[in-house]
């Protein structure tokens, strides 16, 4: 019987002793023994009395890329690991599972976000280590946090220390203080931007870049850093440049939506008369229009919007993932396009990806 409740919340976690007992057809009395004789295994949510398993299990799969959406529907199978009852949270890369910057930002962002809410995490590459020794390569180890058990074993040393800039296409992660952002990221990114796409994206890389790292200052209200990374991608199916800003504030959303009333009613009006969910309908707003911003300084809001110009003029794709929803920008010509996600698990901050096509 433990292994089938086992089965059952791992299937689907937060469920009521009487239904797991129905699922089993057998007495709720016999479960509720079972659940609270093995209190290393399953853990009860005092105020929902539902219940789950001590350890939160995330299979990120095997094989082929992880990609942003493969990483969400991975967390949307188990729960949010940040909304679940479970003190251990562990995450399985399979064989061969190849993990893509946007995706590997995401991953980054949560588990230092699982540590700060005292749960205790893992990262087992046991059967993938040479992922592991990729995400070590690219900054990633040396920003998860240290209390973070990492299988078979954490590396003995940071190789993205050791290799620091010697390749164009890399621009290892790189914590964004969030008193003071250290200015030369942008640069760093821009430059190796430049070196895999041309001279010709000069500009744009530019502004986007610039854009999108004052994004960090402006909306985060983080009190723990931040962080961006660039990985050029040659031998995809399309050549492809992926840049990641990430904050784990209160993003842009928790920023704006507060003072659109007082400071933008015409904004908060179309808010509340559009069919999409709030947010997502703030957010569209500030990429398709701009102009919207907490600080009172001349020109400022803008940003985001001219990051979208330039997007559509190289056919790129953004990508703002925020608390429990995302939202990606597309051009078909000269139309703009927005898709999303919403009920999504929650991250907190702001996770922005720039994915630059050169095909």
């Amino acid at each position: 019987m433990l292994t089938r409740i086992q089965a059952i919340l791992e299937q689907k976690p937060g469920q009521k002793a009487k239904v797991i007992a129905a699922q089993l057809r057998i007495d709720r009395s016999e479960v509720n023994r079972v659940l609270h004789n093995h209190k290393d295994i399953f853990v009860q949510d005092p105020q929902e009395f539902t219940w789950s398993l001590a350890e939160l299990r995330i299979d990120l799969g095997s094989h082929c890329w992880l990609t942003a959406e493969s990483f969400e529907n991975a967390l949307l199978a188990t729960g949010s690991p940040l909304d679940s009852t479970s003190h251990r949270v562990t995450f399985f890369v399979g064989e061969e599972r190849k993990i893509l910057l946007e995706a590997l930002a995401r991953l980054l962002a949560l588990c230092n976000q699982l540590v700060d809410s005292d749960r205790s995490v893992a990262i087992d590459f046991t059967t993938s280590k040479k992922t592991l020794g990729y995400l070590n390569r690219i900054g990633f180890i040396r920003l998860l946090r240290d209390e973070v058990r990492i299988l078979p074993k954490r590396p003995r040393y940071s190789a993205a220390d050791a290799y620091d800039g010697n390749n164009d296409g890399v621009v290892e992660l790189r914590s964004i203080d969030h008193v003071q952002p250290d200015d030369e990221i942008p640069g760093l990114l821009r430059n190796s931007f430049v070196s895999c796409a041309g001279d010709q994206y000069n500009v744009a890389a530019h502004t986007v870049i610039s854009e999108l790292f004052g994004n960090v200052k402006e909306h985060s209200g983080a009190t723990s850093a931040g962080f961006a990374g660039l990985q050029y991608y040659p031998r995809s199916r399309r050549r492809h440049i992926q840049t990641v800003i990430s904050d784990s504030g209160h993003g842009i959303v928790g920023t704006l939506m507060p003072i659109l009333n007082d400071k933008y009613p015409d904004v908060a009006r179309r808010i509340v008369e559009s069919t999409l969910d709030p947010r997502v309908a703030l957010l569209q707003e500030v990429f398709s229009k701009g102009g919207i911003s907490q600080v009172d300084d001349p020109g400022r809001g803008l940003g985001l919007k001219g990051s979208g110009v330039y997007a559509q003029k190289y056919c790129a794709r953004i990508s703002v993932r925020q608390e429990d929803f995302d939202l990606k920008i597309t051009h078909a010509g000269e139309a703009i396009e927005f898709s999303h996600c919403v009920n999504l698990a929650r991250i907190a901050g702001t996770h922005i990806c720039f994915d630059f096509f050169l095909d």
